[in-house]
């Protein structure tokens, strides 16, 4: 059996990477906005965000399922057209929802961005052709990961060139996990489904360390292991005793 080579750039690790971009609430400075991206890029950091799909199947930077912890609007974001959104205010500051072609654009390859495809566990893979036709066409340092196996098994199947991340941990209890049965929650924390996923790196969760399976996969393979969410320098310089690089907020390393 051939040895897959990992796709796993230097750019992956080299530098901190911001949570969402370099937010701070406080400041007026929301996570996964534009503003939170240029603070991160100017303090040289790399940045993590999130996509989400709307109802008109384009791909928008922006965490949560609901849109009611972070703007003026309520419901479900994918109820929304893209236009829509664009519209909607923040609870605090001045950003809009952003489009992913028009973040990366913004951005224009002056930092590595690491996307998180969310997903609902229902076999919708919509946001990763979205997302992969947008990253198809951006010339800057990029790639894409999700806790759902399942669109990395897509996005391989579909030939993506960038490099394909698994976000990880050790138990699926949280909200977010709930559409889950438990045989998919053992399977999930097994990694059962990693020969089909074949992630090129590993993002792992710190309140999960330490744990056989970064260990094993930085060790065993030479797979890049980044760890979230970071939020001091005591857990970085812990972090760092486990895995490659931090994703962190609410500090800056």
């Amino acid at each position: 059996m051939t040895k897959r080579v990992l796709n796993a750039p230097d750019w992956l690790i080299a530098q901190p990477i911001a949570h969402r971009g370099l937010h701070s609430r406080a400041s007026g400075i929301i996570e996964n906005t534009l503003a939170a991206a240029k603070a991160a890029i100017a303090q040289r950091y790399s940045i993590e965000c999130d996509i989400q799909i709307t109802r008109d199947g384009e791909a928008v930077v922006f965490h949560d399922f609901m849109l009611d912890r972070l703007t003026k609007a309520k419901g479900r974001l994918d109820t929304f057209n893209a236009d829509e959104l664009s519209q909607l205010s923040y609870q605090e500051g001045d950003q809009n929802i952003l489009t992913l072609a028009a973040f990366l654009t913004a951005i224009d390859a002056r930092t590595g961005v690491i996307i998180e495809i969310k997903s609902r566990y229902d076999g919708d893979l919509r946001l990763a052709d979205r997302a992969l036709q947008i990253v198809n066409a951006y010339p800057g340092p990029v790639s894409l990961k999700s806790f759902d196996p399942e669109v990395l098994v897509h996005l391989r199947g579909n030939k993506a060139a960038c490099p394909l991340g698994l976000v990880a941990q050790a138990k699926y209890q949280d909200e977010e996990f709930a559409n889950l049965s438990r045989a998919q929650r053992q399977s999930f924390s097994a990694l059962s489904h990693f020969p089909h996923a074949q992630p090129d790196f590993l993002s792992w969760n710190l309140d999960d360390l330490p744990h056989a399976i970064p260990m094993l996969c930085r060790a065993g393979i030479g797979m890049p292991v980044m760890v979230w969410t970071v939020r001091s320098k005591a857990e970085a310089d812990f972090a760092r005793c486990h895995a490659d690089q931090i994703i962190f907020e609410g500090f800056t390393p």
